[in-house]
């Protein structure tokens, strides 16, 4: 067996991007939900445009895996085109440039390294913690948590995390922030008065399905039963991303839609592989094979969503009722 830092250098060997192919898969991405707003401006009957706005947000996740992609440096690095289409992408995703790179920098330095807040993921308490925490501590950490606010993702984690609180807390580092704030409201305004359709199909459905998505991906990435946290002198970054990030088993359509974003425990190895080398990583390196894993199946959102607290004694995470709270 190879040394975690052995396995690393492996990894390197996948981190490469095909130029050509990193185009492609933006250009066709964008064409795909160019013709699903196409549709959402037709007279086409409403199932249809229905069907069309879960595809256009399913097609917002895909596009939102380029976007850390680039920020990542793992693709499309030092094109300034790349660079002007990921910032409107950021500002009409709501997942404005400033806020994004500097969480989720944070998130990859800090993942698993302990309990607290964790800028870019959810944060966790131990039993302690919580038992000695104030009610409203209480409160707010189980609304961070719920099942609700994930699925509210559009409000709760993006109109709200992502852009409207980083704004008001610092206006000028986070200008972008309130350009996202204005221009999806504007955006909104301008499609309701054409026809309220056109906001609910355009804009409502398409970043409803995208944002709910994507909060419960960041939850299910480092939330799920076998997770393991360590003590900051103990914690390695090989470890946190062998030990501490999931392989999601997904479907060949869901893994395509997701950008391989399942393969999450190979990505905070080396955030440099692009996302559609990750599966051949992960093919090439036995190491990478037997990852902590989940998946999208309703058993297993459970086993996940029920997760709520790390128990140091058991040395994993635990539900409410597990730790008698």
């Amino acid at each position: 067996m190879r040394s975690t830092k052995e396995i690393f250098v492996a990894s390197k060997a996948f981190a490469k991007e095909s130029r050509l192919l990193s185009w492609w898969h933006l250009f066709f991405a964008l064409t795909l939900f160019a013709g699903t707003i196409a549709i959402g401006c037709s007279s086409l009957p409403w199932f249809i445009k229905l069907a069309s706005s879960v595809f256009s947000g399913l097609l917002i996740v895909r596009l939102f895996i380029m976007y850390h992609d680039y920020h990542h440096g793992a693709i499309l690095k030092n094109s300034l085109f790349a660079r002007m289409v990921f910032s409107v992408y950021g500002w009409l995703s709501l997942s404005p440039s400033s806020v994004w790179r500097g969480s989720h920098e944070h998130h990859h330095r800090h993942n698993s390294k302990g309990t607290g807040l964790n800028p870019g993921s959810f944060p966790l308490m131990t039993t302690q913690e919580y038992r000695t925490a104030t009610w409203t501590k209480r409160i707010a950490y189980v609304v961070s948590r719920h099942w609700l606010t994930m699925l509210l993702g559009y409000l709760t984690v993006f109109f709200y995390g992502m852009c409207m609180r980083p704004f008001l807390m610092s206006p000028k580092r986070h200008w972008d922030a309130g350009l996202a704030c204005l221009l999806h409201v504007g955006l909104v305004a301008v499609c309701a008065w054409f026809g309220w359709e056109y906001a609910i199909f355009l804009m409502v459905i398409p970043l409803a399905v995208a944002c709910g998505t994507g909060s419960y991906l960041f939850y299910a990435q480092h939330n799920f039963p076998s997770c393991r946290l360590y003590h900051r002198e103990e914690w390695s970054h090989a470890r946190a991303a062998m030990s501490s990030s999931s392989f999601i088993k997904m479907n060949g359509l869901m893994h395509w839609f997701t950008g391989n974003v399942g393969f999450h425990h190979i990505h905070h190895l080396n955030a440099k592989i692009p996302f559609y080398r990750l599966p051949e990583a992960m093919a090439n390196m036995p190491e990478l094979r037997s990852p902590g894993t989940t998946s999208l199946h309703p058993t297993d959102v459970w086993s996940c969503l029920r997760l709520n607290l790390w128990d140091p004694t058991k040395q994993r995470l635990v539900s409410f009722r597990e730790a008698g709270i």
